[in-house]
């Protein structure tokens, strides 16, 4: 697996490239495309949200746990799904509360690339998956891989405003620096939580109020 990756990324992560517990995942990578096994999403997709959010450009972080595990859904960001296929439940109560708290329009598809090129970085804590087997990899280093990738956002940026919806992303809320960073949480958006804090958290009209505090452009919602 060739490590496509966008060229400031690609600089702050040279080093954890060249560790050992990486090249151990690539290798796994490889030896499980030899058996046959169908990984999500597609080689040229793992990165996508390091390529379609350059490091300088990072304003916002949304963290996932790992990608769908379905054909043709995973590719690159969390919560995104390519567009024709059908949008999943918990992106259905972003929506949901998009339109509530900064009418929003809610569009037919699920894709979440235009928010990746506005500074929003949609990172799963995972970047790859086995197909219909949730958290297959999750222990083959990706954790490791993206616990660095939050701890070089949090020391090395500042005033990124960091959404961490669910206890998983709470967990990783470890890494962030809440001195210099505006971590805001709430129940995860899927329909066995969404009614317990989700809803009603105002996070995205909350992230635009933080981003003009320190300077920033606010963040359009909107998806095209």
């Amino acid at each position: 697996m060739a490590v496509q990756i966008e060229e400031s990324w690609k600089k702050e992560l040279q080093a954890e490239f060249e560790k050992e517990y990486f090249k151990n995942l690539v290798n796994t990578l490889k030896e499980e495309k030899k058996l046959g096994k169908e990984i999500y999403p597609s080689g040229d997709e793992i990165f996508n949200a390091f390529e379609l959010t350059p490091f300088k450009d990072v304003k916002v972080v949304i963290l996932g746990q790992d990608p769908y595990h379905g054909p043709g859904q995973a590719h690159g960001l969390c919560f995104s799904v390519n567009k024709g296929v059908i949008i999943p439940p918990s992106l259905k109560n972003i929506y949901k509360e998009l339109v509530t708290d900064v009418n929003f329009v809610k569009p037919n598809h699920g894709d979440l690339t235009s928010w990746a090129t506005k500074g929003v970085f949609m990172l799963n804590a995972s970047l790859t998956v086995e197909r219909a087997s949730p958290m297959s990899h999750s222990k083959i280093g990706w954790a490791q891989f993206t616990d660095a990738v939050i701890k070089i956002l949090s020391e090395r940026k500042e005033h990124i405003v960091f959404l961490l919806w669910g206890k998983f992303a709470q967990e990783k809320g470890k890494l962030v620096d809440v001195n210099k960073h505006t971590v805001l949480t709430a129940a995860h958006p899927s329909p066995f939580s969404a009614y317990n804090g989700f809803f009603g958290c105002k996070h995205f009209s909350k992230t635009n109020e933080s981003l003009r505090t320190f300077g920033f452009s606010a963040i359009d919602w909107q998806i095209n």
